[in-house]
């Protein structure tokens, strides 16, 4: 079992314990797609896929903040007002999405089950490397659509590790499931220039930086960001003021994850940033 658990720590797609190799193997899980190269004279698709954005993390003293607004858009179009954007996979750890909800949505169901079936299989917890890893396969798997124009997704992982030291752990991917570990902050989906924006600011010349900020200075500085960034970009859904909705907001720590009420949130918002 030693073995075993090396190998699938050092190479996630070949072990037994693989959970999408082992769907993939019953015939419940559709096979790797390819990475077809689009024809000359292809016509044009008429429809626009639904697509979700803006969603940030970032360090601060209390763990990692992860947040994302609410709406969902195919094309110019509001789908939807209440999308739930930032999911949890484990006790510690968070998947936020940026891209086409549906695909994302099957990523975070499959990552969910991958960490049970390892756990249970393996009976320990897979290392945080190993999750990482497990994201970035799915999205490689994911590339021949993303060709294809109809299932870019875009990423956020954050985590608690406790092996060797605790700390507070923070990665985004590209849409080929290239990683990449933020120091301090990251941002994905179409307003995420300005929240980056915002995040450099308030990290390098505000009152203090982003890993010394308490709770509610995390949650202001989150809401000013996604508020700013729906000014700019009409993808983003920032804070609704006429229907009340505010970001979804969940904290990452040693204790697991906490989701924010909304009652804190539209507290901080209207004493802080409105």
């Amino acid at each position: 079992m030693e073995r075993s658990l090396v190998a699938f720590d050092q190479n996630f797609s070949g072990a037994v314990g693989d959970f999408p190799v082992l769907l993939r193997r019953k015939g419940l899980l559709a096979p790797a797609a390819e990475n077809p190269v689009p024809q000359a004279g292809t016509p044009q698709k008429i429809w626009q896929p639904t697509e979700a954005t803006t969603i940030l993390a970032f360090k601060f003293s209390g763990g990692v903040l992860v947040a994302g607004d609410r709406r969902a858009t195919a094309g110019n179009t509001v789908v939807y007002d209440r999308a739930d954007k930032v999911l949890e996979i484990d006790r510690h750890s968070i998947m936020a999405i940026a891209g086409v909800p549906a695909t994302a949505w099957e990523m975070a169901r499959v990552l969910e089950h991958s960490f049970q079936y390892f756990r249970r299989t393996q009976l320990q917890e897979m290392s945080v490397d190993g999750k990482v890893r497990a994201l970035s396969k799915l999205l490689r798997d994911n590339f021949g659509f993303v060709m294809q124009g109809v299932g870019v997704v875009v990423p956020i992982f954050a985590t608690y590790d406790s092996h060797p030291k605790p700390e507070a752990r923070l990665y985004f991917y590209d849409a080929m499931g290239a990683q990449f570990e933020a120091t301090d902050y990251a941002a994905t989906g179409s307003g995420s220039p300005a929240v980056r924006g915002i995040l450099f600011y308030e990290n390098n010349w505000g009152a203090k930086p982003l890993q010394e900020l308490g709770e509610d200075e995390a949650v202001s500085i989150a809401l000013r960001a996604l508020d700013t960034a729906a000014q700019s970009d009409t993808a983003t859904g920032g804070v609704d003021r006429g229907g009340k909705i505010y970001p979804l907001i969940k904290i990452v720590s040693r204790d697991g994850i906490t989701t924010l009420p909304e009652s804190k949130i539209a507290a901080v918002f209207k004493e802080t940033v409105a």
